[in-house]
C-alpha cells in the first residue's frame, strides 16, 4: 500500500498554519497523544493550550501523534514502519514522555491501538528507561484504575502548571535518577500527580474494595486566577475540517448549578472566570491571527458568565469588521437571553433540560421550570428560531414512565408554542435526543444503578409511540456503548486485562458506531471471569469506591447529602446565590476571582 492511497493524508503531514516555535535541539522531548482521530483530537481545546504551554520552555520539543485511522495504520505495517509524531516524523518510542490525554471512557482501547503501532509495551511494568515515560491526563482520570497499569504517572485536575513541572522535572533528572526514583519523586514533590505503581487495592470476592493502601491521598489541582492562567493568543488552522472548526475562547471553568448527574460540575470546581477585559483581548487576537470567521466563548455554561452581555458589545466591531460569527455552546434555559440568539444569525437552537418533569428536574437539581422553559424557547421563536433541539437523559433514579411521558408532553407543548409566537414561516423542527444516564464518580448519584436494557428498551418503544409526529424527531445512544462507558466509568484495575484482551479481539474506535464491538469485550470479560453486570450495580454509601484515594476538594459527605436531597426531590440553589458548603470553602475557594 502507498501512503498516497491513504484518504486524508494531512490527517498525518501536519504544517498548520500556527504552529509554534519549537527548540529542535531541546534536551527532552514529549509528545502530545490523543486516542482518537485529528479531526477529534485537534478539536480539544486542553490539547491546543498545554501543546504551546510546552513548546515555550527551552528545554522541552512537544510534538502531536493521534490514532491513525485504519487505512494509515495498514500503511505503516505493510511498510515495516513505527507510528510517529506529525510534526518530526519521530518514532513515538524514541520520545523522553508521551502525555495522553483520555477525555472519554471509550476511547482506552485506542491507547492500546497507538501503542501497539508505535511498539511500546503496555503495562507500565514491562517499560523500564528506555521507553517513553507514559503519562495521562483529562476528565477521565478521576476514575483512572481500568487504564491505571498502562500508565506512570496520571495527572489529576487542570494541566498547565502541573504537566510543565513534571516535564521539567523529568529534563532536570534525566540520566540521574532510575524510572522507580523519579516516580517516587514526582509523587512527593508535584501536587496532582498520582503514580499507579505506588497505589494497590484489596478486594473481597465480589470484587467490593476493601483496603487502599496508598502513600498519600492525590489532592486535585486547579487553575485558582484566570487572568493570569495562560491562553494562547493564537491557535493552530488545520489543513482539514475539524469536528470544532473554528477559533475557541475558554470565558471561565467550573459550574456553580450543581446538576447532580453531571460529573463535570463537580471536578471542575469552583467557578473561576476571565475578566471582560482579558476576554475582548483573547477574542480579538484569536480572529486576527487565525482568520477564522466563527468563535466559540466556550465554558460549562456560557450564559452564567457574568460579564457574557458586556463581552459581546465588545466583540461587536470585531464581528461586524470581520464578519464572524459568535458561537453561544452551553446555554442553559434559566440564563438564555434572546439577545444573545439574534447576534448569532442561526437558526437552531439547542437546550438540555435534561428531564420531562418539574420532579424529576428537581431530583437531579436542574433547577429549570417550565416558566423557564417557555420563556426561553418563545424568545427565540419571536427572533425567527425555527429549530430546536432538546437533550434528555432516561433512566435517570427515581424516574417512573410518568417522567417520560414528560418528555413527550414537553416536546408538544414546545411545537404549541412555535405556532403561537412565531416570527417565521418555516414549520418548527424539534430534534429530541436521549441518553442513557451513566453514574460518574465524584457526583451525588456515584452509588446508583445502571438502567436495565429491558426498562431503557421498554422507555424508548414508549417514545417512539407517542412522539409520531412530522415536526418532532427522536434519537438516543445505543445501549451498549453506553453500558461499556458505565462499566469503565466506575470500575477498577482487575479492567485492563479486559480493555487488553478486547483490544486483541480486535477493539479499537470504540467511539465509533460503525467500528464498536460490544462483543470484543464480552468475550473478555467472560475469559477473566468477570461479570460486567457487576460493575453497573447499586454501591453501598459505607462501600470504599476505586476513586476514594482521590481528594477532589468537594467532600464525599456533602455528596451523599446532595443524594438525599435528590430523593426528597429537594433542589440546592446555584453556588452563585448561596455557599453549600461543598468542602471547597474550607480552602477559601468559593469567591475565587469572581
Amino acid at each position: 500500500m502507498n501512503f498516497s492511497e491513504v484518504q486524508k493524508p494531512s490527517r498525518y503531514v501536519g504544517g498548520e498554519f500556527g504552529l509554534p516555535e519549537m527548540n529542535m535541539n531541546a534536551s527532552s522531548t514529549f509528545c502530545m497523544c490523543f486516542p482518537d482521530t485529528y479531526e477529534v483530537g485537534m478539536s480539544n481545546l486542553g490539547i491546543r493550550i498545554l501543546y504551546y504551554i510546552l513548546n515555550q520552555q527551552p528545554q522541552l520539543r512537544c510534538e502531536r501523534c493521534f490514532a491513525p485511522w485504519s487505512d494509515y495504520a495498514q500503511y505503516l505495517k505493510e511498510n515495516n514502519l513505527p507510528l510517529a509524531s506529525i510534526e518530526t516524523k519521530m518514532p513515538l518510542k524514541n520520545f523522553d514522555m508521551l502525555g495522553f490525554s483520555l477525555s472519554y471512557e471509550l476511547a482506552y482501547s485506542n491507547v492500546l491501538y497507538m501503542l501497539d503501532l508505535a511498539g511500546i509495551p503496555f503495562r507500565s511494568k514491562d517499560r523500564d528507561e528506555n521507553w517513553p515515560l507514559l503519562i495521562a491526563g483529562g476528565p477521565c482520570v478521576v476514575n483512572a484504575e481500568p487504564v491505571a497499569d498502562f500508565f506512570d504517572i496520571i495527572n489529576v485536575g487542570e494541566g498547565e502548571d502541573m504537566l510543565k513541572n513534571i516535564a521539567l522535572a523529568y529534563d532536570q533528572n534525566k540520566g540521574k535518577m532510575t524510572k522507580k526514583e523519579f516516580l517516587q519523586y514526582v509523587n512527593d514533590n508535584i501536587e496532582g500527580v498520582y503514580v499507579p505503581s505506588l497505589t494497590c487495592f484489596e478486594q473481597n470476592e465480589n470484587g467490593v474494595v476493601t483496603k487502599i493502601n496508598t502513600p498519600h491521598k492525590t489532592k486535585r489541582v486547579y487553575i485558582r486566577n484566570m487572568d493570569e492562567c495562560y491562553f494562547p493568543d493564537k491557535a493552530i488552522v488545520s489543513n482539514i475540517e475539524l469536528v470544532h472548526d473554528r477559533a475557541v475562547a475558554e470565558l471561565f471553568r467550573g459550574c456553580a448549578n450543581g446538576c447532580r448527574f453531571c460529573q463535570a460540575g463537580f471536578i471542575y470546581r469552583p467557578v473561576r472566570e476571565r475578566s471582560v477585559q482579558k476576554m475582548t483581548d483573547i477574542c480579538t487576537n484569536l480572529i486576527a491571527n487565525t482568520g477564522y470567521d466563527e468563535l466559540s466563548l466556550n465554558s460549562l455554561s456560557t450564559g452564567d458568565y457574568s460579564g457574557l452581555r458586556q463581552l459581546i458589545q465588545n466583540l461587536q466591531p470585531l464581528v461586524k469588521e470581520k464578519k464572524v460569527r459568535l458561537a453561544l455552546p452551553s446555554l442553559r434555559l434559566d440564563t438564555f437571553d434572546g439577545e444573545f440568539a439574534q447576534n448569532n444569525r442561526l437558526s437552531s437552537l439547542t437546550f438540555a433540560p435534561e428531564a420531562g418533569t418539574q420532579r424529576l428536574r428537581d431530583v437531579i437539581n436542574k433547577n429549570v421550570t417550565i416558566e423557564d422553559i417557555d420563556s426561553s424557547v418563545i424568545s427565540a421563536f419571536e427572533r425567527g428560531f425555527s429549530t430546536v433541539k432538546l437533550y434528555f437523559m432516561m433512566g435517570l433514579p427515581t424516574e417512573t414512565m410518568e417522567d417520560i411521558d414528560g418528555i413527550c408532553q414537553l416536546a408538544y407543548h414546545i411545537k404549541d408554542l412555535y405556532y403561537k409566537h412565531r416570527n417565521s414561516k418555516k414549520d418548527i423542527k424539534i430534534n429530541i435526543s436521549c441518553a442513557t444516564f451513566i453514574p460518574k464518580p465524584h457526583t451525588p448519584f456515584q452509588w446508583e444503578a445502571f438502567d436495565t436494557q429491558e426498562n431503557i428498551s421498554q422507555k424508548q418503544a414508549y417514545m417512539r409511540q407517542k412522539l409520531r409526529n412530522k415536526n418532532i424527531s427522536l434519537s438516543w445512544h445505543d445501549y451498549e456503548s453506553s453500558t461499556l462507558e458505565a462499566v469503565f466509568a466506575r470500575g477498577d484495575r482487575r479492567l485492563a486485562d479486559v480493555i487488553e484482551q478486547a483490544y486483541k479481539n480486535g477493539a479499537k474506535f470504540d467511539g465509533w458506531t460503525e467500528h464498536f464491538r460490544f462483543d470484543a469485550y464480552m468475550q473478555a470479560f467472560e475469559q477473566f471471569g468477570l461479570d460486567h453486570k457487576q460493575y453497573l450495580r447499586q454501591r453501598d454509601e459505607d462501600e470504599i469506591l476505586p476513586w476514594d484515594y482521590l481528594d477532589m476538594g468537594v467532600d464525599k459527605d456533602f455528596l451523599l447529602r446532595e443524594k438525599h436531597k435528590a430523593y426528597q426531590a429537594k433542589c440546592t440553589l446555584s453556588c452563585n446565590k448561596q455557599c453549600n458548603a461543598c468542602g471547597l470553602q474550607k480552602e477559601g475557594l468559593c469567591n475565587v476571582n469572581r
